[in-house]
């Protein structure tokens, strides 16, 4: 998926701003998709609106500028619907985390425990967010699929955790009984 299609995709649940659209990829609906950055937003958007897939108009601010408002025309939902009617590549996962735990040899069981921690606490956060999401925001069928799965696969990452979390408290007890 590219980024076009991602602005496509938020525009089709309504019109928004560049700025709206970078606060939906970073924290909201689309947070779990693709990252992109307003470098990439913006001429995206440009691109989509010479095309005729959204159009613009200027919305007056008090005390700021003039905001742009974009919304996805019908050929820009025919132009959706073709970006994703195709098999998905495979996800990509990459993990300063993980790359840490295969590391742990050379740093100290604190330093595990206070990233695995760490960790935790990021995918309950990322859990209350789509506790959050579902509540508000995943309305229809893809929604709570996306929803649902999400909790699935952050939920058995917590599970994981906390085991390994205990199985080295454990270690860490026995060798300080030692």
């Amino acid at each position: 998926m590219n980024v076009r299609t991602l602005c496509l995709g938020v525009l089709s649940l309504g019109e928004a701003s560049g700025y709206e659209i970078k606060k939906d990829v970073e924290d909201g609906l689309f947070s779990h998709f693709i990252d992109a950055s307003y470098g990439s937003i913006y001429p995206a958007l440009n691109q989509l609106s010479v095309e005729g897939l959204v159009t613009v108009r200027e919305e007056e601010q008090t005390g700021k500028p003039d905001k742009k408002v974009y919304v996805i025309t019908e050929s820009g939902k025919n132009a959706l619907a073709k970006a994703i009617s195709v098999v998905p590549a495979k996800d990509k996962y990459k993990s300063e985390f993980l790359f840490q735990m295969l590391m742990q040899d050379y740093i100290s069981p604190d330093i595990i425990l206070v990233a695995i921690q760490k960790q935790l606490d990021d995918l309950n956060e990322d859990l209350g967010r789509i506790a959050e999401c579902s509540q508000s925001e995943t309305e229809g069928i893809g929604g709570r699929f996306v929803a649902e799965y999400g909790n699935a696969v952050l939920t058995a990452g917590v599970k994981c955790l906390e085991y390994k979390k205990a199985e080295l408290l454990r270690q860490i007890a026995a060798q300080a009984a030692e």
